[in-house]
């Protein structure tokens, strides 16, 4: 159950600096750059979770 908490929680902040990229005052390629690395980082974080790493 910790398990399930831990990835909802994650998602929830990963989807949280996605919107705060979305509000900064920076030109389209660099918050799609942004955007990119918080995706990677977020999955990332999730496949430990999942014990995968």
């Amino acid at each position: 159950m910790s398990v399930l908490i831990s990835i909802l929680i994650t998602f929830l902040v990963v989807v949280l600096i996605l919107w705060l990229v979305q509000r900064l005052p920076i030109g389209g390629q660099a918050r799609q750059i942004a955007q990119i690395i918080v995706i990677i980082i977020g999955i990332v974080a999730l496949l430990k979770y999942l014990a995968v790493f």
